[in-house]
């Protein structure tokens, strides 16, 4: 039997992958706004809290789940151990509102598109908001199916004013220009229909996983 493909996704094997037990998630219901931060999180660190917080107050989320990924595809290297990741991202932000899901291991998702369908169809009702730091939004279009996730879902980047020029300059805000929120309209970003996105300008911790684990500090980087 030919199974039904759309831009690229098996949507098939998207069902099945929706019948997944996944665990580590609390009930959410149809209404509520999830901010979905994903990465390898090799390791995590401060600025991904203070991203984590900035989205919560500046788009009005009532939660965000932090994805912490098997992999990065656009990386060569593969990161330390899930689990030890995982544990990391626990030990270091302990929020009511915020969750430590490793979701796309449990149901087999490599790209974000693909999680994105996954979750859209396993949570129907559930208004889920895709989150980045302005260094991604400026490589997004090296993404796998990046037109496509921003119109599955609205995206909410968080700059710091260093990485703003590239950000707003990158081929994908060129490209959803026409779709973009202005900076103090961020608070309709929950209830805007996709295409849409908006870039909040704020202070920003100058860290990354990348220079943490040059500098030897992180334990996984052994591994």
């Amino acid at each position: 039997m030919t199974s039904l493909n759309i831009d690229g996704i098996d949507l098939s094997d998207m069902r099945r992958r929706t019948q997944i037990s996944v665990s580590g998630l609390p009930a959410v219901r149809a209404g509520q706004t999830v901010g979905l931060l994903g990465g390898s999180f090799d390791p995590p660190h401060a600025g991904h809290v203070h991203v984590t917080r900035e989205a919560l107050k500046r788009f009005g989320l009532d939660r965000v789940w932090w994805l912490v990924s098997p992999g990065n595809p656009l990386k060569n290297e593969g990161p330390a151990p899930l689990g030890l990741r995982m544990d990391a991202a626990r030990g270091i932000i302990q929020h009511p509102k915020v969750v430590i899901s490793d979701i796309e291991s449990q149901a087999g998702t490599r790209y974000t598109a693909e999680t994105l369908a996954m979750l859209n169809a396993r949570f129907p009702g559930v208004r889920f908001i895709w989150l980045m730091g302005a260094d991604n939004l400026a490589l997004f279009h090296h993404w796998e199916r990046w037109h496509q996730i921003f119109r599955t879902v609205p995206v909410g980047v968080v700059a710091r004013p260093i990485d703003v020029t590239a950000a707003r300059h990158s081929k994908a805000a060129n490209t959803f220009s026409f779709a973009r929120l202005g900076n103090r309209q961020s608070h309709l970003l929950p209830k805007a229909s996709a295409p849409a996105w908006c870039l909040v300008n704020v202070p920003m911790l100058d860290l990354s996983s990348s220079a943490i684990r040059a500098s030897g500090k992180w334990i996984g980087k052994a591994c």
